[in-house]
């Protein structure tokens, strides 16, 4: 097994790894708590994901984000070509503070939404974050926190409300938003016009000049 990273004076105790033996936990099943740019997140490989709906008690319904830890990664993901519309606001908002619901199908959908059409992608703006990433290739990932509570905005929360999940390190994490992610969602016009964005959650950030229906 990997040894620890060493930890800072007062810092939360328990498995602090480095980005590569991390990688090896979740590739071995693990569930682990990594830095965001917004909240601290747990995070997954896809085909285990249903391991954070158990750690959480999330209910079935609320789909988990797929982060990645650039465009290219995510392009293979949805089960469809992207559209001009979508790469046009990724290539705007990311990396940040913004989750684009994309239609999709195939495997990630089932791991992440089961039963769904769609897809959260997101690249966050965290550097070790992406560092991870592009290690794991894509994760699973939500807020660090039991369903129902408040989302962990710091490290020492997250590791109370999981003390015994391995954490991404080294620490301390660089410092976070505090504040969820903006998530607009693609919606195929009914008359079969263009389609648009609509707003499903109000968050960090907002692009300029787009206007999402609420």
């Amino acid at each position: 097994m990997a040894a620890p990273s060493t930890t800072e004076p007062n810092s939360p105790q328990g498995d602090v790894l480095e980005a590569a033996d991390l990688t090896r936990q979740l590739q071995a099943g693990a569930v682990a708590l990594m830095p965001t740019d917004t909240l601290p997140a747990l995070a997954a490989l896809p085909a285990h994901a249903a391991r954070i709906w158990t750690l959480k008690a999330r209910p079935a319904d609320k789909p988990l984000i797929l982060m990645g830890a650039d465009l290219e990664q995510l392009c293979e993901v949805l089960g469809t070509p992207w559209r001009p519309e979508w790469l046009a606001l990724a290539e705007r908002g990311w990396p940040g503070a913004l989750t684009l619901v994309l239609p999709a199908r195939g495997p990630w959908v089932n791991w992440l939404h089961p039963g769904g059409a769609d897809l959260g992608l997101r690249i966050p703006a965290c550097q070790p974050a992406r560092e991870l990433l592009r290690l794991t290739g894509p994760l699973a990932t939500t807020s660090a926190n039991p369903s129902g509570l408040p989302a962990a905005t710091t490290v020492q929360e997250a590791r109370r409300m999981f003390p015994a999940m391995p954490m991404l390190g080294p620490l301390p994490w660089p410092p976070a938003g505090g504040q969820a992610s903006t998530v607009l969602a693609w919606r195929d016009s009914a008359a079969g016009g263009q389609g648009g964005w609509q707003l499903l959650r109000a968050g960090a950030v907002m692009p300029a000049g787009l206007h999402p229906d609420a």
